[in-house]
Formats: structure tokens, C-alpha cells, sequence
């Protein structure tokens, strides 16, 4: 499980890094963009930080931010989409692909502090 949300959330920071790059930014777009970029890396970056943790405790703390990173990427794709009508097929896969990882981190989360999870 560790090695697949490390995977995966370099694979999604990747995504993100060429989706902004490929989106021409202008006026308020870029404002917003920026932040999708910072929160969606910022996910991995903590993921990938958490393997450095001095306790169980702080790799715990380094999830519970990497979490608040994704729920925040997912606030700013829905924005994008819903707010500025730029629903694309590939903004729309990052949106589910965040949603994923969030769950990934919420169980695992859930899972170190020894609470089970009940399904939804």
C-alpha cells in the first residue's frame, strides 16, 4: 500500500505539472491554476516526506497534510470545471484520479491509527 500511494502520487503531481503547462493561463485562470499546481504536488511531497518521520505520529501528521492537499486539489479542479466551465476529459480524470488518492490516504489514515473504516 505505502509504495503504491508514493506511485501514485508522483504520478498524479506529474499529470498535473503537464496538464497546467498545457492550459494557456491568462487574467484570473492563472491565479487559479497556480494554486491546482502548488496543492496537487504538494500531495506526494508529503506522502514522500512522511517516509522521513521521526514517530509514528509524524508519519501519520505528514498523510493527515497530504490529505488536506488533495481535498484542496480536488476544491480547485471542481472550481476550474464547474466555475469557468472548463470541463475537459482530461481535467475530469484528474478530478476522479484526486478523489482516488484522497481515499487511498483517508484509509491508510484511518488504518495507522487503528480505527476501521466502514464502507460508504
Amino acid at each position: 500500500m505505502e509504495k503504491d500511494i508514493r506511485k501514485r502520487t508522483f504520478q498524479f503531481a506529474i499529470k498535473v505539472l503537464r496538464y497546467v503547462d498545457s492550459i494557456e493561463k491568462k487574467g484570473i485562470h492563472w491565479s487559479l491554476y497556480d494554486q491546482l499546481l502548488r496543492s496537487g504536488t504538494s500531495i506526494g511531497a508529503n506522502v514522500h516526506e512522511a517516509q522521513g518521520g521521526s514517530s509514528r505520529k509524524d508519519f501519520i501528521r505528514f498523510y493527515e497534510i497530504a490529505l488536506k492537499s488533495c481535498n484542496e486539489t480536488i476544491y480547485w479542479l471542481s472550481l476550474l470545471s464547474e466555475g469557468l466551465a472548463e470541463c475537459t476529459d482530461e481535467l475530469m480524470k484528474l478530478r476522479k484520479d484526486s478523489i482516488e488518492i484522497g481515499n487511498m490516504l483517508g484509509a491508510a489514515i484511518l488504518s495507522l491509527k487503528g480505527i476501521r473504516s466502514t464502507p460508504r
